[in-house]
């Protein structure tokens, strides 16, 4: 089930957050992402927030700030599993076109992204990190006609 995040998720989706970031970013320093961790705290309350929850455990969440995919991140035991498609098919249903920065060094990621439709639009350096990064549209089909479209 897909569900607005609620506060009691907040420990577990941070969680998440944390050891995603620190799992699929090993050129980043941890302590990045364990600097960032009270901001990204209270930001979550200005996203939109989505988790994927069953057997009433988050198993990954998806951050939305309109048409921006800010993250979507699976708990390491249900990668694989489609929780991160599902999850972004429900972000396809909110906006008719996506876009988000992924570090082009997480081959995962981007890969991903590939196969669910997404485009690269633009490359560059993260200034935070200094790690090189992808800004990537998706191409939605356009219900009243059939044609592509870009996002």
């Amino acid at each position: 089930m897909i569900r607005k995040l609620q506060k009691a998720d907040t420990d577990q989706v941070m969680q998440i957050w944390l050891n995603g970031n620190v799992e699929a970013h090993p050129f980043v320093p941890k302590d990045y992402w364990v600097s960032n961790y009270e901001m990204v705290r209270e930001q979550l309350l200005e996203a939109d927030v989505f988790v994927y929850e069953a057997d009433k455990e988050v198993q990954g969440f998806i951050g939305l700030v309109d048409s921006y995919i800010a993250g979507i991140f699976v708990d390491k035991k249900y990668r694989s599993m489609g929780v991160g498609k599902q999850l972004l098919e429900y972000a396809k249903e909110q906006s008719p076109a996506l876009s988000l920065s992924v570090y082009q060094q997480n081959r995962r990621a981007v890969e991903f992204y590939l196969r669910e439709g997404f485009l690269v639009d633009t490359e560059g350096i993260d200034e935070e990190t200094g790690s090189a990064e992808l800004t990537m549209r998706c191409k939605l089909e356009n219900k009243n006609d059939g044609r592509k479209q870009e996002g």
